[in-house]
């Protein structure tokens, strides 16, 4: 009886000690990371973005709590989009939104094969 109350204590207490290492070694949950680019202003593309959004919260995601929505915006100049498709696939979004040909082809371009 008395090493079974023993081993009950060692294994107790093993385990306890064993929690918070358990628990830093836990790696925190993947936040995904969605990239938005668009050849229009912030001011004209507000009701697409806002249509995203309702989208992902209809599915469950909610910006800034587990997901992040990177924006990058060229306001109408078409020689930006590369440099700014190139900086989103440098962020490692999860996913790149575009809206039009011009996006999607900088976005390609951007993209590694």
């Amino acid at each position: 009886m008395w090493c079974s109350t023993v081993g009950g204590i060692v294994t107790l207490m093993l385990s306890l000690l064993a929690a918070p290492l358990a628990a830093e070694a836990q790696q925190p949950e993947h936040v995904p990371r969605l990239g938005f680019l668009s050849a229009a202003s912030a001011e004209r593309d507000q009701p697409r973005l806002a249509g995203l959004q309702q989208g992902l919260y209809e599915l469950g995601y909610v910006e800034g709590t587990n997901i992040l929505i990177e924006r990058r915006y060229a306001a109408g100049q078409f020689a930006r989009l590369p440099d700014l498709a190139a900086d989103l696939i440098h962020l490692q979004v999860d996913v790149l939104v575009v809206g039009d040909a011009p996006t999607a082809h900088a976005a390609k371009k951007a993209t590694p094969a």
